[in-house]
């Protein structure tokens, strides 16, 4: 269903992938240090605790045990350690990417460049500040795309290669006064067929509560992969 680039950077190679209530542990030397700790529960799959070999060592958990939610919460709590909120984290599959690709682009949505940076900075002056934090939308990203109606810019995404992946984390905003027009849909559906243009792999993540987003990730075409909780940051 979902792309090589996806399966291969959360997925082990070897694994059954049936649901299980039981999570697999995954020691990982490549995690750094921000996510030395991490849960993914995976759409209709496997749940996964991964963890560097420090953390795994001071959690006395090993690579292939299993365990239940209650008693990795207890050794979590033991060892002082909290999970922050959930992330939906969202692909397009493969048939997706199929249709995506086919599209035509609407005339109103194009690449953005230094060249719009009033248009850009107009549409974060006016934008909520809450909406901003949420989104991460900077015209300095690695790509860019808007929205017009008129001159006005409505609505941007901006996409950056993720941990030296190939998967391309995006983040939108429209502005409220031109929600419910489809804008959101169309500007993401734009800077993602960029980005699979240039070999990556677009990835949308927003929080678990965040129902607008999730509304927009589904209208986009994206489909849920999982719910994915990293050690929060004063850790």
């Amino acid at each position: 269903m979902f792309s090589s680039f996806v399966t291969d950077q959360w997925m082990p190679t070897v694994l059954d992938a049936g649901v299980s209530d039981l999570a697999l542990v995954v020691v990982d030397p490549t995690l750094p240090e921000r996510r030395s700790v991490a849960r993914l529960r995976v759409e209709a799959g496997p749940v996964l605790v991964s963890l560097t070999p420090a953390r795994a060592r001071e959690l006395a958990l090993a690579e292939g045990d299993r365990i239940d939610d209650a008693s990795l919460g207890l050794v979590l709590e033991r060892a002082g350690v909290t999970l922050n909120g959930a992330d939906h984290l969202f692909y397009l599959t493969l048939d997706a990417q199929a249709v995506l690709r086919g599209e035509a682009p609407s005339p109103a949505t194009r690449q953005l460049t230094e060249a719009d940076a009033p248009a850009f900075e107009e549409l974060t002056a006016a934008a909520p500040e809450a909406d901003l934090d949420e989104a991460f939308v900077e015209l300095d990203h690695w790509l860019v795309f808007g929205t017009f109606v008129g001159d006005r810019l409505a609505s941007a995404v901006s996409m950056y290669p993720w941990d030296g992946t190939r998967l391309a984390d995006l983040g939108g905003i429209t502005l409220p006064e031109f929600r419910g027009r489809g804008l959101g849909r169309t500007t993401v559906r734009a800077a993602s067929s960029a980005a699979l243009s240039r070999g990556y792999e677009p990835q949308y993540r927003c929080q678990e509560d965040n129902v607008a987003s999730v509304a927009l990730a589904r209208a986009a075409g994206f489909t849920p992969f999982g719910l994915w909780e990293v050690v929060t940051a004063e850790e």
